[in-house]
């Protein structure tokens, strides 16, 4: 399973509109652009990605000279599986996956019967799936802010 720049951008900015949350200005708005130059990430693909956090109603945006993306969500309490649903859409680790209740993440194995028999591989995959998902929801958006202003330690 790969996931691809939709969620590593998505959560770089994420992580961006946590530290401004964590700061002396909390409910500062950061505009994309800003974000944009502090990452090194493209703007126009930026501005496609914080659309669909701002559906799932992760960020919210405010417009003027001062305006830009802010969290509506305490870093503390997003977990990561939200985001990357959000992102991505359910994490499925085969392409037989399919989605079961696309608004919680959860998908099925589209192998319902083999030959009479279940799908030999859906215990392997569904754990896999359970797995990751797992390691998701234990991870917030604190976790990676935290993580991310750690000094890095000398070679």
């Amino acid at each position: 399973m790969i996931f691809t720049t939709k969620a590593e951008y998505g959560v770089r900015l994420l992580v961006e509109l946590g530290r401004v949350q964590r700061s002396d200005e909390p409910g500062r708005p950061v505009s994309l652009k800003a974000i944009a130059e502090a990452e090194g990430l493209p703007l126009a693909y930026l501005e496609r990605i914080v659309a669909l956090l701002k559906k799932d109603g992760i960020v919210e945006s405010t417009r003027g000279a001062h305006g830009g993306y802010r969290l509506t969500v305490d870093a503390a309490d997003l977990t990561m599986d939200r985001v990357i649903v959000a992102l991505e859409g359910p994490v499925a680790p085969m392409a037989c996956f399919v989605e079961d209740r696309p608004d919680q993440g959860r998908v099925l194995c589209s192998h319902e019967a083999d030959k009479g028999h279940g799908c030999a591989t859906k215990l392997l995959w569904t754990r896999v799936q359970g797995g990751v998902t797992r390691a998701l929801q234990q991870t917030t958006l604190a976790d990676l802010v935290e993580f991310s202003s750690r000094t890095p330690i000398p070679a």
